[in-house]
């Protein structure tokens, strides 16, 4: 025996052709009317009901060099913001000549992710001298950490 030789026990089953009239009745399971009910629909990708469409709505601008951030009130893109600390947190945290990079700030539980970067501003008293490494500055943090005898790499 072949596998083309072999037949079933069970009879076949035809599918059950509905929108046809009997019993199904005249919806035959697509719901009333709409652009969904009818033979051969498809939405595209990206309609919007007849609005316009996604890509239509952004200002554009001619030329390579002049790509702006996109601006509107159905789309932003957020932009990856460091996290910030200010001064005198470290002054609490750090001895006197020890260094900080985004890493150790992480690990002492001061910031929880210096995966956007890491920033300090100057705000509040600071007394101590601190070398400060791949982390940004405002300016009055450097002021301050440079008047202390503090060093930035």
């Amino acid at each position: 025996m072949q596998i083309n030789q072999l037949t079933t026990t069970n009879p076949k089953k035809t599918r059950k052709r509905v929108g046809r009239g009997g019993k199904r009745g005249t919806f035959s399971g697509r719901g009333s009317k709409g652009q969904k009910a009818r033979a051969g629909h498809r939405i595209r990708p990206g309609f919007r009901g007849g609005d316009n469409p996604f890509w239509k709505l952004f200002p554009k601008q001619r030329g390579a060099s002049k790509k702006t951030e996109i601006k509107h009130s159905m789309f932003q893109i957020r932009q990856k913001k460091p996290a910030v600390l200010n001064l005198e947190v470290l002054g609490d945290f750090f001895k006197e000549g020890d260094m900080i990079t985004p890493q150790v700030l992480v690990k002492r539980g001061l910031v929880k992710t210096a995966k956007k970067g890491v920033k300090i501003l100057g705000g509040g008293e600071f007394n101590k001298r601190l070398v400060i490494k791949g982390i940004k500055l405002s300016t009055s943090a450097k002021e301050k950490i440079l008047k202390m005898g503090g060093e930035i790499k």
